[in-house]
C-alpha cells in the first residue's frame, strides 16, 4: 500500500512527511486553486519538501491531446523529479496518454468512474489510474467494487499499472479499498490523521505513562532508570 496526500498546502505536506510513511502528493486544479498562490511556486515548494524521488501528480487542464502533451512536457521540464501528469479519461486524454507513453513521460489517468475506463487508460500506457471512490458512491454506485474490478482486470491481463484510489470521505472507505487490493490511496490531511486516531489507543498510552510514572517518577524514561 502506498499512502499519498491529496493537497497542495505546503504545511500539511510537510507535516505528513514528518510523521507518516508518505509515497507522494496528488494535486488537481481545484486543490491548486484553493491555495491562491503562484502555480509554479506551489509545485516547486512541494518538490522541495518531498524530494526528487517522491511521486508528485499534477493535472493538465487542456482538453485536446496536443495541448495535454505540451502541458506534460512543460511540467516535466520545470518540476522534474518523479512526476506523473494527470490526464482525464476522455478520448483526447487517452490519445495523450498513448503519446506521452512513447515520449517516456509518466501519466496518471484521472476522473475514472468505471473499470473499463481504467482498463483502457492502462492499456494506453498510464502508470496509475485514479477511480473516484466517494463520487461513485454518490451516484448510487459502489466505489470500492469498482476498485476491486480494476485490480482484478489488471491481474487478469498482467498489466503493470496501479490503482491510485481517490475521493474519500471517511477512513472506512480507505480500509475497504485496502481490503480489495487497491495498490495506493490518496487522502486529504484530515483523513490521513483520522486513519490513526482511536480513543482507546490514547487511553492505553496514557495508562502506560501513568503506571510507569507512579513508580519511576514523572518525566522519567527507560534511559533515566535502572
Amino acid at each position: 500500500m502506498l499512502y499519498i496526500i491529496d493537497t497542495a498546502n505546503l504545511e500539511a505536506i510537510e507535516k505528513a512527511y514528518n510523521f507518516y510513511p508518505m509515497a507522494g502528493v496528488t494535486t488537481n486544479p481545484t486543490i491548486i486553486s484553493k491555495e491562491n498562490k503562484s502555480f509554479l511556486d506551489i509545485l516547486k515548494g512541494i518538490r522541495k519538501i518531498i524530494g526528487a524521488e517522491s511521486m508528485l501528480h499534477v493535472q493538465a487542464v487542456s482538453l485536446t491531446a496536443e495541448k495535454m502533451v505540451q502541458e506534460a512536457e512543460y511540467l516535466n521540464s520545470v518540476i522534474g523529479g518523479n512526476l506523473y501528469v494527470k490526464i482525464p479519461v476522455i478520448p483526447e486524454g487517452i490519445k495523450a496518454i498513448k503519446i506521452l507513453k512513447q515520449k517516456g513521460i509518466k501519466t496518471t489517468a484521472t476522473a475514472i468512474f468505471t473499470a473499463q475506463q481504467a482498463l483502457m487508460a492502462a492499456v494506453a500506457g498510464a502508470s496509475f489510474v485514479a477511480p473516484y471512490v466517494n463520487r461513485i458512491d454518490n451516484i448510487s454506485g459502489d466505489g470500492v467494487s469498482v476498485v476491486a474490478q480494476i485490480v482484478q482486470l489488471f491481474d487478469q491481463y498482467d498489466i503493470d499499472a496501479k490503482v491510485l484510489a481517490a475521493s474519500f470521505k471517511n477512513v472506512q472507505q480507505v480500509h475497504n479499498v485496502a481490503l480489495v487490493g487497491g495498490h495506493s490511496v490518496t487522502v486529504n490531511p484530515e483523513i490521513l490523521d483520522a486513519m490513526l486516531a482511536h480513543p482507546l489507543t490514547d487511553w492505553s498510552v496514557n495508562q502506560f505513562v501513568n503506571d510507569w510514572e507512579s513508580v519511576y517518577g514523572i518525566g522519567k524514561t527507560t534511559i533515566d532508570v535502572k
